[in-house]
């Protein structure tokens, strides 16, 4: 098992809620920061030099990177949220425990409309997403309070 799967699996057992202490807790969320940290280091941003990386931890253990990936068509660039969804959706990874995302911003990087779009489609409502930035400072907030309302499957009444 590499680092990333044993990292995984150590924060899916801590948010499923086995007797672990908080601390041991914020490390591993800590971890997970760190690979988006990580993550953003890979950022393809040559107009707005504004990197961003994210770290998506699936219900198994696995984590998917993803950095925001800039075009001169300004239209097509991605995000590193929707890369880090895109790259497990297309690998058969379609049930998620958390998001770590870090820019260097003053506060938590808040996602982009369609991130959070992105993200209330693939995740529970009640999954934490913790927003960071290069200071350290760290947000923890819900999907269902990321995007309230979300447009979802239940409003095409299905």
């Amino acid at each position: 098992m590499n680092s990333h799967s044993f990292l995984g699996k150590l924060i899916v057992d801590l948010l499923n809620g086995w007797d672990i202490r908080k601390e041991e807790f914020v490390v591993k969320i800590d971890e997970l920061i760190k690979e988006a940290k990580q993550a953003r280091e890979m950022a393809y941003v040559p107009y707005s030099k504004f990197q961003v990386g994210a770290a998506l931890l699936t219900n198994d253990g696995k984590v998917y990177h993803g950095c925001n990936i800039e075009n001169a068509a300004y239209s097509m660039t991605n995000c590193a949220e929707r890369t880090a969804f895109f790259k497990a959706i297309s690998e058969g990874d379609k049930a998620f425990t958390a998001l770590a995302v870090v820019a260097d911003t003053d506060g938590p990087v808040s996602p982009c409309g369609a991130c959070r779009q992105v993200i209330a489609e693939f995740c529970p409502e009640d999954m934490s997403v913790y927003l960071t930035n290069l200071k350290g400072d760290v947000q923890e907030i819900t999907v269902r309070d990321l995007l309230p309302g979300a447009f979802s499957a239940r409003d095409l009444n299905e």
